[in-house]
């Protein structure tokens, strides 16, 4: 699916990843993501989880609150040609609650809130919805790396930073 243009990019109140910082995470990532189960939270139009199904995702589930955004992922899917993806048109707590719910867990969560949200309960949910020997990546402002405190279950791996971007990961422990 490489080089096609995504529908929805000037979605108002929505900051998508960018195309640098995206090539960095999958290059981060690696031979994580083919066969993976991948969740992409505050997805905005879809840009980072359909990188992931390009790249060989198994599947991947979107969460995106603002219907235009979500509707904009929805075209970008159907337009792509590519796997199906599921759509949640709901804030991330509820979404979460959810995935929970059904027992659903990913092999990488990556989350991309507006960069002055408070995440409050959001992260240490996303914590739970990491499959063991799993990733969280969170993207966040340069220099407001959250404590690992705040992702509860996870251990703080390394942060890469990509200008005004940071990605960090948090990485599941093995079981047992």
């Amino acid at each position: 699916m490489r080089g096609r243009r995504l529908r929805g990019e000037s979605v108002p109140g929505v900051r998508p990843t960018s195309s640098r910082v995206r090539e960095a995470l999958f290059d981060v990532l690696g031979a994580r993501v083919p066969g993976c189960a991948f969740l992409d939270l505050f997805a905005g139009t879809g840009a980072v989880g359909l990188e992931a199904l390009s790249r060989g995702a198994a599947r991947a589930v979107f969460v995106e609150a603002d219907r235009r955004a979500a509707r904009a992922t929805a075209e970008n899917l159907r337009l792509l040609g590519g796997p199906a993806g599921e759509i949640l048109e709901m804030g991330a707590g509820r979404a979460l609650a959810r995935l929970a719910e059904r027992g659903d867990r990913f092999e990488v969560v990556f989350l991309d809130p507006p960069w002055d949200l408070d995440l409050g309960d959001v992260l240490p949910r996303a914590a739970r919805a990491v499959a063991p020997k799993g990733v969280l990546v969170l993207e966040h402002r340069t220099g407001r790396v959250p404590s690992a405190a705040d992702v509860p279950g996870l251990t703080p791996g390394r942060s890469y930073r990509h200008g005004d971007a940071s990605l960090s990961l948090f990485l599941a422990a093995p079981p047992g």
